[in-house]
């Protein structure tokens, strides 16, 4: 895989962890984040409805599913990194956090952010994952068939 493929993978899974946060956590972590910069708009939030498709199975023919409700944004900060970010529902603040997110992890501060935003968002999503596994697994019945004497 090339550096550029694994900064891409790398920035895909971060943007997919900023977006799936909870509005107000990603709030509490980014407030202890020091020196924030300021930024312009390049897209100010704008609230918009996008197809949600899914596939039977995970491989069938793909079909609409329905709409869902997303809130998009891009900032530019001081040092000219650009972030983007797409959030689902109509939550302005919360699009601008993970677009400032994302700016910041293009930045010499990506290590630092890592460990102040991203890694406590991903244990988070881990521990209900495994959660919500194990909560399914108590619920597991196992069937069984006997062998009968008959032939």
């Amino acid at each position: 895989m090339t550096t550029s493929a694994m900064t891409e993978k790398a920035r895909q899974s971060w943007m997919s962890l900023l977006s799936k946060a909870s509005p107000e956590r990603l709030q509490a972590l980014l407030n202890r984040v020091a020196d924030r910069p300021s930024h312009s708009w390049l897209r100010p939030p704008e609230i918009g409805g996008v197809m949600v498709r899914g596939r039977m199975g995970g491989t069938g023919a793909p079909f609409n599913l329905g709409e869902m409700t997303v809130t998009r944004c891009a900032v530019r900060i001081d040092s000219g990194e650009v972030g983007h970010a797409y959030v689902q529902g109509r939550d302005r603040d919360h699009a601008e956090r993970a677009a400032l997110v994302d700016a910041l992890m293009q930045t010499a501060r990506a290590d630092d952010l890592r460990d102040a935003v991203l890694t406590p968002l991903a244990n988070e999503v881990s521990a209900r994952t495994q959660a919500r596994a194990a909560k399914a697994a108590a619920t597991k019945v196992e069937f069984f068939t006997m062998v009968r004497g008959e032939d």
